[in-house]
């Protein structure tokens, strides 16, 4: 594969440069409850942030190859005059990394291909669902035999029951869980149950968290919005966020000021134990045990939004990872193998508000549907497997530290890390503990590594505020 161009200058970073070396992995910031955590080299002490200040070095260029796209642009611009911006996402527009988007036509494992035959090594994943690897053949097949029987009931099925059991084992703050079709709603429901358990009304969330287009979560919501420009949506009234109280990341006496000056008023805290939607950003244990304490002595709740970290940083989400068990947490994705779902769960007493065990109304036409239900068991049945984990650790960290290795040989400041299955890196010196550090990056760097790595059939988050994910389908092969 050829160097990509960066600059304006003849400095190239080139994915044989990934491969040169894998780093040892040091153990992680905590012990989980039923597991341990493991990142790796090149970490800060802080926060599991890797820093690279490089010095400038000059390396021979050597153009790329032209990327013939023809049917994506056909196919994008007839979308244009059916669909807002041509697609039903808007990361999924290329607007922050420019140029028009590839258009998929099919996915198998660890590659894509798009509608003008181009294969590339998938880094997205569908957004993170895809970790058992695109198209698996064991998902495949449970979903066949599974449609035969009918693709919704809008009843009770025994296959909800058999969803519950493996998310209640395997989630150490879950006791009981409700299904629905998004991560959006799930979280929409998290905040209505938080404030209908407490009687309160105020939230506090985090600058750069995503939860969600609800709205009273659109604010200062990360990527989506980030990647457009804006602060927040238009459309949202500003009496459905009066109640949102917002806060940095990582930053523990913001929250503790918080609680005093609105004392008694709090129903809860929210937020990504991992951000993945301001780039890929880690807390510090510190951080979240300081969460978990002032929501206890304020008699507030405490939910981890897993839609994304959920059963991709290990197999009992981040919540095992950094041994805090919070009160409700929401998933989706992984869940869901490839398929719409969401869910969110927590204590029993807690989650027996929920109608019709409680007043707290929520429902669903698709909620635990057996489509979404046989996908999401046979995937968390191949996460269980001896290995899996072990598996996205090693290719995931090779995959970063063999970015922070080719970025020091070619000259560019970069920061990033990982975490199992999940990763991010940005174009600044770093540390980045928040929203406001990420937003520091080059975009028009990135913009440019992004086209880049296209042309080397690298298909990477068209944003600097996305995580990226890889899949057990992943190899080093694929890494290098």
């Amino acid at each position: 594969r050829k160097p990509i161009e960066l600059t304006t200058t003849t400095t190239t970073t080139t994915m044989k440069q990934v491969a040169a070396t894998r780093s040892a992995t040091i153990q992680g910031a905590a012990h989980a409850k039923r597991g341990c955590a493991r990142t790796h080299q090149h970490l800060n002490e802080r926060n599991g942030t890797v820093v690279v200040r490089a010095t400038p070095k000059r390396v021979n260029a050597a153009a790329a190859p032209v990327l013939n796209t023809t049917e994506s642009e056909r196919i994008f611009t007839e979308a244009q005059d059916l669909l807002p911006g041509g697609v039903n996402s808007p990361v999924r527009a290329f607007k922050s990394v420019g140029g028009q988007p590839i258009v998929f036509d099919r996915v198998k494992g660890a590659y894509a291909y798009d509608a003008d035959g181009n294969k590339y090594v998938d880094y997205v994943g569908s957004w993170g669902p895809a970790i058992v690897g695109h198209a698996n053949d064991e998902v495949n097949e449970a979903l066949k035999a599974a449609i035969e029987n009918g693709a919704s009931f809008g009843a009770p099925c025994e296959l909800e029951n058999t969803m519950a059991k493996a998310v209640i084992d395997r989630v150490p703050c879950v006791e009981m869980v409700r299904f629905v079709s998004s991560g959006t709603e799930a979280c929409l429901s998290v905040l209505r149950l938080m404030r209908a358990y407490t009687g309160n009304e105020k939230i506090i969330k985090f600058s750069g968290c995503y939860h969600g287009h609800a709205d009273s979560f659109l604010v200062q919501a990360g990527s989506g919005v980030a990647t457009l420009g804006l602060p927040d949506s238009p459309g949202v009234p500003a009496s459905a966020t009066a109640s949102t109280l917002v806060c940095q990341y990582n930053d523990l006496e913001g929250v503790k000021k918080l609680f005093e000056e609105n004392k008694g008023e709090i129903a809860g805290v929210i937020l990504e134990p991992v951000v993945g939607n301001s780039g890929f950003i880690p807390p510090t244990q510190e951080f979240l045990q300081g969460l978990r304490d002032v929501t206890k002595a304020e008699g507030a709740l405490l939910c981890f939004d897993e839609v994304m970290t959920g059963f991709r940083i290990a197999k009992g989400c981040a919540q095992e990872h950094f041994g805090i068990t919070p009160d409700l947490t929401t998933m989706g994705k992984v869940i869901g193998g490839g398929l719409p779902v969401g869910a969110y769960g927590g204590r029993k007493d807690i989650m027996q508000t929920v109608a019709p065990a409680g007043p707290m109304y929520q429902a669903g036409t698709l909620s635990g549907n057996p489509l979404a239900m046989t996908a999401g068991i046979k995937t968390l049945e191949i996460l269980a497997r001896p290995g899996a984990y072990e598996h996205l650790e090693a290719v995931t960290s090779r995959l970063i530290n063999g970015i922070m290795d080719a970025a020091r040989e070619a000259g560019h400041e970069v920061t990033g890390s990982s975490i199992s299955g999940m990763f991010g890196f940005f174009f600044n010196a770093g540390p980045v503990n928040n929203f406001e550090d990420a937003a520091k990056s080059d975009g028009d760097k990135f913009a440019r590594f992004h086209r880049g790595m296209l042309e080397q059939g690298v298909y990477m988050a068209p944003s600097m505020y996305e995580a990226g994910f890889t899949s057990l389908a992943h190899t080093e092969e694929d890494i290098d």
